[in-house]
């Protein structure tokens, strides 16, 4: 059985308060490169801020709150972060 966490899903999935890491993009090169340019890049940590599932949504990335539309956040895919274990 696969673990939750390596199952991507699209940044529209997830709901306020929930982090999950960039596992890549699905679109042309256009769309890429306006991804990477707002910090959209595999292996960075999204926090969502607001998702009202329906219309823009607002997502942390770095220290920056983005809106971003629905279409554009839906071609974005990413996975939830594996649990910490205390040490």
């Amino acid at each position: 059985m696969t673990p939750r966490s390596a199952v991507p899903m699209t940044l529209t999935q997830l709901g306020p308060g929930e982090r999950a890491v960039v596992a890549g993009l699905a679109g042309g090169r256009r769309l890429m490169a306006r991804m990477a340019s707002l910090g959209f890049v595999p292996g960075v940590e999204v926090v969502m801020v607001q998702n009202l599932g329906r219309g823009a949504l607002i997502v942390q990335v770095h220290q920056a709150r983005l809106a971003l539309g629905r279409g554009e956040a839906h071609r974005i895919l990413i996975v939830r972060p594996h649990p910490r274990v205390p040490a």
